[in-house]
């Protein structure tokens, strides 16, 4: 067993997980279980981010009236997410290996104290042995409060985590250079930093999850720039997690490089956190010029144009440049009042620290 990945992330998808009909594929359950006890066994730590609580449910129950799609959600995702932990917990025990549940909402990830408390909660599992199952808790999110599917958790989880790869398994093989039916295209099996993928990119949505490929490209991207291997992979493959680490030159799949190029814990929180945003600093052509340069730089208030939104200190700001493109997120170093009195003004105390500040 390659032993190079010490902490890995793997997300399971919806399209994994479920078959033709929407139910839970319970085969396909059981056998990534036995793949995933395998590497526990060779002394991975692995956190496992699982669709399934709405497939789970659905075979469960049959609504007495027609339900809109939020109810349905709520009622399935109740109902399945304690078949479907429930499920884990007998497949892990076969191997002797507990598991725990970790049910997140986005809001969870909005502050960073918030932040911390679960960042804590699983490390102490991991120290114990414990494979967290994280998803995301379908019963209480609202549509607009809602993460974009479980990507987006996956991603926020890996580098939360400090993983070394975040494994993404979907119902394809990775990202292809054409569309993934015609015989002539073929997966695309390394992307380097800066590479354009959006001639190759479908927009479309999975089956049973809600993105698709081109929230997991944006997604790979942000975590493997935060210094994190990203692969995407096929999770209906038989052995696939496995050979993923045992095999990884013959085993078709996308992987994102990582960047050389660490990054801090709190960079990769506010990395994470544009969704969250209170506001916006609109910035100048030198101030943007600064921030492009190599150099550690501050967003100072001689700098600033305008400001959009109202925010308080320590909450989320976009960085935009004077061409109105988003360059940046950062936490704000004073509220939006302070900062319209300190704006254009030479001597003042930076408005978001260059340590609290992630350029894209």
């Amino acid at each position: 067993m390659e032993q190079k990945f010490k902490r890995i992330a793997v997300k399971i998808g919806s399209n994994v997980l479920a078959r033709r009909d929407g139910t839970l594929d319970i085969t396909r359950m059981s056998a990534l279980v036995d793949q995933t006890a395998e590497l526990y066994k060779a002394g991975i730590e692995i956190i496992l981010i699982s669709s399934g609580a709405v497939a789970s449910g659905r075979s469960e129950i049959q609504p007495q009236k027609k339900l809109d799609s939020v109810d349905q959600r709520q009622l399935f995702s109740a109902v399945g997410q304690a078949k479907l932990i429930n499920r884990y917990y007998e497949l892990f025990r076969e191997h002797s290996i507990p598991v725990g549940q970790v049910l997140t909402t986005k809001e969870s990830f909005a502050t960073r104290r918030h932040y911390l408390n679960q960042k804590n909660c699983m490390t102490v599992m991991l120290e114990n042995g414990v494979i967290p199952i994280v998803n995301e808790n379908d019963t209480i999110s609202v549509s607009e409060l809602m993460f974009t599917d479980n990507d987006e958790l996956s991603g926020l989880i890996a580098s939360m985590m400090d993983a070394d790869a975040l494994i993404i398994l979907s119902n394809i093989d990775g990202i292809y250079n054409g569309a993934p039916t015609d015989p002539a295209s073929s997966v695309i099996r390394e992307i380097g930093q800066g590479k354009d993928l959006s001639a190759y990119i479908q927009a479309s949505k999975s089956s049973f999850g809600r993105g698709g490929m081109l929230t997991k490209t944006n997604i790979a991207r942000k975590v493997a720039d935060e210094g994190i291997t990203v692969i995407i992979a096929n999770g209906k493959r038989d052995h696939i997690l496995v050979d993923l680490l045992q095999h990884p030159d013959e085993t078709v799949c996308t992987r994102f490089l990582p960047s050389s190029e660490p990054v801090s814990s709190v960079k990769k929180w506010i990395a994470h956190s544009e969704g969250f945003a209170k506001g916006e600093i609109h910035i100048n052509a030198c101030a943007t010029d600064v921030l492009n340069s190599e150099k550690a730089v501050s967003i100072l208030p001689i700098g600033i144009t305008h400001i959009e939104g109202e925010f308080e200190k320590d909450d989320i700001v976009r960085i935009i440049d004077f061409q109105g493109k988003q360059v940046g997120v950062g936490k704000a170093n004073c509220d939006s009042r302070q900062t319209l009195e300190a704006m254009g003004k030479h001597g003042k105390k930076a408005v978001v620290h260059y340590d609290y500040l992630y350029i894209e």
